[in-house]
């Protein structure tokens, strides 16, 4: 174990943690909400630092990021544990920790290791997801700074629930994240993830702020978040507070952990999702979870030619150039 960062130190030796907006108070041999991060005596650890549950090289479009580096792979790794409780979960095995077994699996590997076997692989960047990276941050840190120094792009794969002084941190290192906007409704986000709207609200803003590619997933769950009057709050949101080049992807919900009886997104939800967005001004919204969906085109705003055509996560054409569109010469909102 190692000693865990943005933490501070109570009376009766219990820590205050400060690395996401639970911001748990931790009696000594108790975790957090994570269940990753233990008070020892009064002193904060990470129990999950050196050691991967997951690592695979995925394409950059399985993130989901459509505009960063489209076409390239990313070395994605992950370690157990999860400051959210989804009922929806899709990687429940692994980031749902119910016992100390699971944070005994895994690989170990050290910074510079994952560096160089991404290195090793071909891949473009590193990709901090499977579970919740800020719970892992102080091992995804050391990593983004190796990887940097090597070249590499660092990406977060993340729920949002964050601390500024988490960014503030990491935000040196880090080229391009993936926030889910689960729901729009502080309620939802109480009941069925264990946490708050208003603190991923405020991280997607300071992402921005801080010059982060961003790029939103929602996932679109029936009878949860898919009212037509949620759906304009989330894209007028995005839109009006985060910018209309900023991607958005619908997502299309299949039932799985605690959510089995709740049926598939119907395609009309889905269909009514995009017209929101494209009522707010959104110029680049996608849809995921829909095999063969013309929605996962990238299209110029300014003419509507089609510029990458995708099928599934791969990549059929890309007729970007240096930015701009070939058909109008419309600047395009891509990192490459």
């Amino acid at each position: 174990m190692q000693e865990a960062l943005l933490y501070e130190k109570l009376d009766d030796q219990t820590v205050k943690c400060n690395l996401c907006a639970h911001h748990c108070k931790i009696k000594p041999g108790k975790s957090g909400i994570c269940k990753v991060r233990e008070n020892i005596d009064g002193t904060l650890y990470t129990r999950v630092y050196g050691r991967t549950i997951a690592r695979h090289v995925d394409p950059i479009e399985k993130k989901p990021l459509y505009h960063f580096y489209p076409g390239s792979s990313a070395f994605s790794i992950g370690t157990p544990g999860c400051n959210f409780h989804c009922s929806f979960c899709q990687n429940c095995e692994i980031s749902q920790v119910d016992s100390d077994e699971i944070l005994e699996t895994g690989h170990k590997a050290s910074p510079t290791d994952l560096v160089q076997e991404a290195i090793k692989t071909g891949c473009k960047s590193i990709a901090y997801t499977y579970t919740e990276p800020t719970i892992f941050f102080e091992y995804a840190l050391d990593i983004a700074k190796h990887a940097r120094e090597a070249g590499l792009k660092n990406i977060f794969v993340s729920n949002g629930y964050m601390t500024p002084e988490m960014l503030d941190i990491i935000g040196p290192y880090l080229d391009a994240i993936n926030i889910d906007l689960k729901a729009f409704h502080d309620e939802t986000y109480k009941r069925l993830m264990g946490g708050h709207l208003q603190p991923v609200l405020n991280a997607l803003k300071k992402v921005i702020e801080m010059d982060i590619w961003l790029e939103v997933t929602t996932l679109v769950i029936p009878g949860v978040n898919d009212s037509g009057s949620e759906l304009y709050e989330i894209a007028h949101f995005i839109a009006d507070e985060l910018g209309v080049d900023v991607p958005w992807h619908i997502s299309r919900f299949f039932p799985g952990y605690k959510m089995n009886d709740v049926p598939v997104t119907p395609m009309n939800t889905i269909d009514k999702a995009v017209q929101a967005g494209k009522e707010a001004g959104m110029n680049y919204i996608y849809v995921g979870n829909v095999p063969f969906s013309s929605e996962q085109n990238t299209h110029c705003p300014g003419c509507e030619a089609t510029l990458i055509e995708r099928s599934g996560y791969n990549i059929l054409s890309n007729r970007i150039e240096n930015g701009t569109c070939p058909e109008c010469g419309s600047r395009i909102a891509v990192v490459d």
